[in-house]
């Protein structure tokens, strides 16, 4: 079968064999047919539209110990800070002004906002701003915690469950986290009501072409409303530092596979490939994705939330630089 067959397939069926899929992800013969596949799939589910989505990385105290991530409690290089719900909500007016509609705070798994902190949180947040959607990415919660999050106001959630077996999750976390909590927390949050996003990082330690395809496969079991990948990128004080990084090429060809898969997704060109590459968030979202996720956090707390070297956008230009939201 020629590639223009296999990815008109793709592109109708949403769907391939395990042989296939790993012939796609292993291979850049057919990233020129993917690429162009996807683009038109993208257009015709969302015309030209991308998404602006104002991020505010709250807290960079983490509770967790994951081998890969720049802000694990193990680092004691990382220098802390937390946001108050009085910071908080000035980088929600700011993002207001420039015209976002959609606010996501994200932070480590930081037991100093309790339930009642982050709903008063929510709650300010879409007392003030009825109009705009508000995303939560604080990690594993239970499900208690999450129906009070959804109660106070919140409508997304963001939960990457980074890698779909469970013997490659083990060589990226610690053993009291386990990749079936993982996925349970996934399946609750959509059981609640949350619009869900989850996906995985590309290119991490050890992963094999048979996890992406793990990946893929269980994205189609879950069947989340946003799906976030990016590629691995190593953080100087983690046990992974000499790790090799992901690549540009497998992550945005990855992006167009998962935009024929799902077609009506969201899907973010993320901060970490314009990190690995001058126009990477570009290319990925020529390859299509349709969501961008400015910094609405204060400038001089921008350079702490490392969960990766070099990380981009920390400065005055972050989101003041940005288009008014589609």
């Amino acid at each position: 079968m020629d590639n223009i067959n296999l990815i008109n397939r793709l592109s109708s069926e949403h769907n391939l064999s395990d042989s296939e899929f790993l012939k796609l992800i292993t291979t850049s013969e057919y990233d020129a047919e993917l690429f162009l596949a996807a683009d038109k799939t993208r257009r015709e589910n969302y015309k030209a539209a991308v998404y602006i989505r104002g991020l505010i990385e709250f807290t960079n105290y983490c509770k967790n110990d994951c081998f890969y991530c720049g802000i694990r409690c193990g680092n004691k290089k990382a220098v802390r800070y937390r946001l108050t719900r009085d910071d908080i909500l000035m980088c929600c007016a700011e993002g207001y002004s420039l015209g976002f509609r959609t606010f996501v705070l994200q932070g480590g798994e930081d037991p100093y906002y309790t339930d009642d902190i982050m709903c008063e949180i929510v709650s300010s947040i879409r007392k003030n701003y009825p109009d705009c959607a508000i995303t939560l990415s604080v990690g594993e919660k239970t499900r208690e915690t999450y129906e009070k999050y959804f109660e106070a106001g919140a409508n997304r959630y963001l939960l990457r469950h980074e890698t779909a077996l469970d013997e490659h999750y083990k060589k990226l976390h610690p053993n009291n986290m386990s990749l079936e909590n993982r996925k349970k927390c996934l399946f609750e949050l959509k059981k609640i009501g949350f619009q869900v996003g989850s996906g995985f990082m590309v290119g991490s330690p050890y992963q094999k072409p048979d996890n992406i395809l793990a990946d893929l496969r269980f994205l189609q079991e879950l069947s989340p409303d946003m799906i976030g990948i990016g590629p691995y990128i190593s953080h100087e004080d983690t046990p992974f530092k000499d790790k090799k990084s992901g690549s540009l090429e497998l992550t945005i060809r990855l992006i167009a596979i998962l935009r024929l898969m799902f077609p009506y997704a969201l899907i973010p060109s993320t901060t970490a490939l314009g990190t690995i590459h001058p126009e990477g968030r570009e290319l990925g979202l020529k390859a299509g994705a349709n969501v961008v996720m400015p910094n609405l956090s204060p400038v001089k707390v921008r350079k702490l939330y490392t969960l990766y070297d070099n990380k981009i956008c920390t400065g005055e230009e972050a989101a003041q630089g940005n288009v008014k939201e589609h």
